[in-house]
């Protein structure tokens, strides 16, 4: 899954500049794994990811990955630090049942494709099944076809006489 960059800046910014969190709890609370984390830390420290909140993405442009994790991160939070870490992460209240919606929206979705591909997978089940019935009797025509022979050619072996007469006639 792909960052932007104001977001994993926010998540650098977590661990870095409070240090009272660990990669581990900053991990655990947002679901990224932690050597994600670590490899973020040391782009941080070479230069390469800037902790400036002016090239983050807008509040809409966010992947629903980054909702997510915003959307549970900001669960945990009583009513007073929710503010604040609204405001840290450039975003306003409304942004967030917003996203709710939205996410539920693309769970719905998911679901009824879901439904729909279980359902065509019933129907091709049954189809095979079937296809696989009218096999086994076409097979169960052609064993018993099969044992009449093996009986008239043992037959033919074992009393040649009783075969000349038809062919004669």
């Amino acid at each position: 899954m792909r960052y932007s960059k104001g977001f994993k800046s926010s998540i650098v910014r977590r661990v870095v500049e409070n240090g009272t969190k660990s990669v581990y709890q900053v991990s655990k609370e947002t679901g990224i794994c932690s050597t994600t984390i670590n490899s973020w830390i040391e782009k941080h420290k070479a230069g390469k990811l800037t902790l400036d909140s002016t090239d983050e993405l807008t509040p809409s442009n966010r992947s629903p990955g980054e909702k997510l994790a915003l959307l549970l991160e900001s669960k945990m939070l009583d009513d007073e630090s929710r503010g604040e870490w609204l405001r840290k992460q450039g975003l306003h209240s409304e942004h967030l049942p917003l996203w709710e919606q939205e996410l539920a929206g693309m769970v719905q979705d998911k679901q009824s494709e879901l439904k729909n591909e279980n359902t065509n997978l019933k129907k091709e089940k049954k189809q095979l099944e079937k296809e696989l019935k009218a096999k086994e009797r076409e097979l169960s025509v052609k064993e018993k076809a099969l044992a009449d022979a093996a009986v008239l050619l043992l037959l033919k072996k074992k009393h040649p006489n009783l075969f000349r007469e038809d062919e004669e006639n």
